[in-house]
């Protein structure tokens, strides 16, 4: 059975030995933020603080900060299968004849098994208020010269206001007051969409701020699904089974029932206000830049509920494990457009926008451009900074290979593409404008005479078969 809720996670996290209690009083104010970076930084377990100072809320951090808590969380080892199974459903046609349908029962069964599941009531309407307040919760301060105290791990709701397909999005929070919160939603991203449909029909958005969902909501919330998937139905995919969710009491939203907190309120497109400086994910403080206005109108939550939370700073911290999964889960849709693709990595370092590696089978001229131009037109891929491109013979999760690949197969001004005025990332420090750079493309696979290669292609250094099976029985003879 897939993981509930915080409450089971803690429990399976404690059992293998990826969870720590502390005791010792800590403060939210840089104290636990400084805890964790350390822990992280040392490949440490999860951290449950159990006495934070002026609050009676415990705060779990680095939860999803391994491969491992993540195999445990989604309870899976293979990552691709979540977007295989997304796959499998694209091909899914409703049958037509009796017989057909007979046959595709199972199928259509696993499908509908993933769709969320309406609730009258849940763990998380065990307290509900309109007197809701920030002030009541160990929201931490991370960097000194953070502007305040920023929500980092809250799963924020909205709903298309136009096709009502709903979306769930991590964005940060700058805490101004007891009851309002700034709200740093990039425009690339499908909740700042949301709010911008909403600003020209002359509305606020309705938003909901969930802290602690289940691990395969959490991941869901993350990941950049297709245009028009509901997220709450990418979590039961994830899962293989539909999550449970209840509605908001003061705003007109659904949300899962087995979150620790959610946070009603509204977005005000009208109400801009200047958000941060915040030491953010690359390393550097992101600058003061203006955001909308999130007003709190309610909560819901447990009676004894858990607040969770990240930290971001200079990769690598908790949130590269997140992204090496997102790597790997979308594998096979990215296959789906590019059959060619064998492979692809974002290592952590580049914070998940700043490079990509991509393998392929390559079968004719210039299709390592080609690939870079589909991947570049791909959702949130269209941000990506850098694309190398390598043969299929190279391991794109060994930056070695890599490196080896660009020194051996690619020459500076022949496989080297230069993209203007694209969009960025809005963090990327190094971008002339936020929101608007440049490409780099790196065409590192083995060129041919149609591509201008005219000298013979060196033979690759092997040992030979013979000397190997030699060397192979006999190692442990050699006492190395």
């Amino acid at each position: 059975m897939p993981i509930e809720d915080i409450h089971e996670f803690i429990k399976e996290l404690e059992k293998n030995g990826e969870l720590k209690r502390v005791k010792t009083e800590v403060d939210s104010e840089l104290e636990i933020a400084e805890i964790l970076r350390r822990g992280m930084y040392a490949n440490g377990p999860a951290i449950l603080f159990e006495n934070v100072k002026n609050y009676d809320m415990p705060v779990l951090g680095n939860a999803f900060g391994s491969i491992k808590r993540l195999e445990i969380g989604l309870e899976m080892t293979d990552f691709t299968e979540i977007g295989q199974r997304i796959v499998d459903m694209t091909k899914l046609d409703i049958p037509s004849g009796f017989l057909n349908k007979i046959k595709k029962l199972p199928e259509l069964s696993k499908m509908t098994d993933s769709f969320p599941k309406h609730e009258n009531s849940g763990p998380v309407t065990e307290i509900t208020s309109n007197n809701a307040s920030f002030d009541d919760m160990p929201i931490l301060k991370s960097w000194p010269n953070d502007a305040g105290r920023f929500i980092t791990l809250g799963l924020v709701a909205t709903k298309h206001p136009e096709t009502g397909v709903r979306n769930l999005g991590v964005f940060r929070m700058q805490i101004i007051d007891s009851t309002h919160a700034l709200m740093h939603w990039q425009k690339h991203k499908r909740g700042a969409q949301h709010s911008e449909i909403s600003k020209e029909k002359g509305l606020k958005i309705p938003a909901a701020i969930i802290i602690g969902g289940e691990p395969a909501t959490v991941f869901s919330s993350i990941a950049p699904v297709p245009e028009g998937l509901d997220k709450y139905l990418f979590a039961g995919i994830t899962r293989k089974k539909g999550i449970k969710t209840v509605k908001c009491k003061t705003i007109d939203l659904d949300v899962p029932a087995n979150a620790e907190i959610v946070l009603e309120g509204y977005v005000d497109p009208t109400d801009i206000r200047e958000e941060g400086p915040f030491g953010d994910h690359t390393g550097y403080y992101t600058p003061v830049e203006p955001y909308p206005t999130f007003t709190l109108t309610g909560i819901m939550r447990r009676k004894n509920p858990i607040y969770v939370t990240t930290v971001v700073g200079k990769p690598i911290l908790e949130d590269a494990y997140i992204g090496k999964v997102i790597e790997q889960s979308f594998l096979p849709l990215i296959r789906m457009f590019h059959p060619e693709v064998i492979d692809f990595s974002m290592p952590p370092a580049g914070w998940f926008q700043g490079i990509a590696i991509i393998s392929i089978k390559k079968r004719y001229p210039g299709q390592a451009k080609k690939v870079m131009m589909g991947l570049w037109g791909m959702g949130q891929l269209s941000l990506t900074k850098m694309f190398v491109v390598v043969d299929e013979d190279v391991n794109v999760h060994d930056i070695n290979d890599v490196i080896w690949a660009i020194t051996t197969r690619a020459d500076a001004a022949r496989d080297t593409i230069i993209i203007n005025n694209t969009p960025t990332d809005t963090l990327d420090p190094a971008s002339p404008l936020v929101n608007l750079g440049s490409k780099m493309g790196i065409d590192a696979t083995q060129k041919t005479k149609e591509e201008g290669y005219d000298r013979e292609i060196q033979q690759q250094v092997k040992v030979d078969e013979k000397t190997k099976s030699i060397v192979d029985s006999k190692w442990s003879d050699y006492g190395l």
